[in-house]
């Protein structure tokens, strides 16, 4: 029986030509314009750190399997908040909110859940890479080769394009009420599936099923790929070798805590603990905070990442004499 206050869906049209209202942070009238600068100096931060690194790691001839997989996730994380953050500081702009129409609101959730995807996917590549560097480094290149890494990395950005997508599909296939109010400032999936007219679970399986493909299995590879690490380790008997084998490993395991630890509070939850303040305030350091923290870690725990940077700045000092 349908619910009282659900929109009718008679026809596709219908529903593509209406529009959302991110109501973004309009409870905070009286701090917008200091939000506004925060969020916009933040976000200035992060583009340009992330295309720092992309381009460091492009202009270097010679590059590592690793470096290979940071230059990818630079590019996903400038892509990130490129899909995210210009829409929430029209949020702030705006005092009661910034509209976003029916086809946009999907084509961001999209995205969003396809970078996020596949960030999940290739962070799992990066962990796979430090096994076969650590358990097995006689064979490091042969394992590790330029079509192996480019094949992981199309993989990576394929199998997140599909699940999005097939997820986007579902959320956007609901009910919704009369209200279209989203009390967030981007089309994140709980709070458009906030919006729906229903009261079963059902619309919740395919949220289910993209975070068991999308952040499950990446953490179970990760996970298998860190215990044959520290098992590798324990049979190493110096001290000092062990160390410098975990060093190695040591951003990668940040970045993965950091995005995992956010995605999994507000993604894998049931339906009713939903709370739109507390994931305003999760999503904002998962969209701006995490991705500034990860130039500033891999560019102060990667020698490699450091010595490139150091290669660029006295390329533009040589230039500037010049």
């Amino acid at each position: 029986m349908p619910c009282e206050g659900c929109m009718e869906r008679e026809n596709v049209s219908t529903d593509a030509t209406m529009d959302f209202l991110l109501l973004g942070f309009s409870e905070l009238l009286r701090l917008r314009v200091l939000l506004f600068l925060i969020f916009l100096i933040v976000h200035l931060v992060t583009l340009a750190g992330n295309m720092m690194i992309f381009m460091a790691v492009v202009m270097e001839p010679s590059r590592p399997p690793m470096l290979f997989f940071l230059c990818q996730l630079s590019a996903i994380e400038l892509c990130y908040t490129l899909v995210v953050v210009p829409k929430a500081l029209l949020s702030l702009v705006a005092v009661e909110g910034s509209t976003i129409s029916f086809l946009g609101c999907a084509a961001q959730m999209h995205l969003f859940v396809a970078l996020g995807g596949a960030e999940c996917f290739l962070l799992a590549a990066m962990s796979y890479d430090r096994y076969v560097a650590i358990c097995q480094p006689l064979r490091y290149a042969a394992v590790m080769s330029e079509g192996l890494c480019l094949r992981l990395a199309l993989t990576c950005g394929l199998g997140a394009f599909a699940v999005a997508l097939g997820l986007t599909a579902a959320v956007f296939r609901l009910p919704f009420c009369q209200s279209r109010r989203i009390n967030h400032f981007f089309c994140d999936v709980p709070a458009v599936m906030h919006l729906a007219c229903t009261q079963s679970y059902a619309p919740e399986l395919p949220l289910l099923a993209a975070c068991v493909l999308l952040l499950l299995l990446p953490f179970l590879l990760i996970l298998a790929s860190y215990v044959c690490i520290a098992v590798a380790l324990l049979h190493v008997t110096s001290s000092v070798g062990r160390g410098k084998a975990f060093s190695t490993c040591i951003s990668h395991l940040a970045i993965t805590l950091l995005h995992y630890g956010c995605a999994t509070f507000i993604y894998i939850r049931p339906k009713s603990s939903y709370s739109p303040a507390r994931d305003k305030v999760v999503s904002l350091v998962y969209t701006n905070i995490t991705p500034l923290m990860y130039p500033l870690i891999y560019s102060l725990r990667n020698k490699e990442i450091r010595g490139i940077l150091r290669k660029m700045l006295r390329r533009k000092k040589i230039a500037q004499v010049n």
